[in-house]
């Protein structure tokens, strides 16, 4: 991906390839938490994760989250 045109506090999906035999690409789901010239480190309901740009396959803004349902 040549560039990521996010913000930080953006919430997004990322497909990014693996560098494991198992598996070639994996998603994240959350909010961009910082950015540099190389990696994004998005902030996921598992955690920080950091991501180099080189290994971003797709990138898109999503909405928030729908509001829990009353019960």
């Amino acid at each position: 991906m040549a560039e990521f045109a996010f913000s930080e506090g953006t919430r997004v999906v990322i497909r990014h390839a693996l560098h494991e035999a198992s598996h070639s690409a994996t998603d994240s789901l959350g909010y961009v938490s910082a950015r540099n010239a190389t990696h994004v480190v998005v902030a996921t309901a598992r955690g920080l994760e950091t991501i180099a740009l080189a290994d971003i396959i797709a990138a898109k803004e999503i909405p928030p989250p729908p509001a829990p349902r009353p019960r």
